[in-house]
């Protein structure tokens, strides 16, 4: 199945552009810095994903879905470091972390699936 029809693939793009969003008024000084890594992270956890499954071997796909639940994890360290900053009030901190948990959830129900059936 192609990836890009899964639900988690298409939270991921929402969660992507939420993270550009919310990132937006972070000061500019954290242009190259905070800001730059949280927009990185976020497109790397869609963009393994996506390398993955078009991949040749079930254990490739399998080591970019790591990838990507390790950029995931990345990210949700990242907006945890934002909110104690103060740059994301309490809402958007949880909403966003809550988010995130649930994708690496999500990630982690299709790695099992994958292992189970190799």
């Amino acid at each position: 199945m192609a990836v890009e029809k899964l639900e988690v693939y298409q939270r991921i793009i929402d969660l992507t552009i939420n993270i550009y969003r919310l990132t937006k008024p972070f000061p500019k000084d954290e242009i190259y810095g905070l800001t730059s890594q949280m927009r990185r992270a976020a497109i790397s956890i869609g963009s393994n994903l996506v390398e993955g499954n078009y991949r040749q071997t079930t254990k490739d796909y399998l080591h970019f879905i790591d990838i990507s639940k390790g950029s995931a994890a990345e990210l949700r360290h990242q907006v945890l470091i934002s909110y104690k900053l103060k740059y994301l009030d309490k809402n958007t901190f949880h909403r966003t972390f809550e988010e995130l948990e649930t994708i690496i959830k999500m990630l982690s129900r299709i790695q099992s699936s994958l292992q189970k059936r190799d």
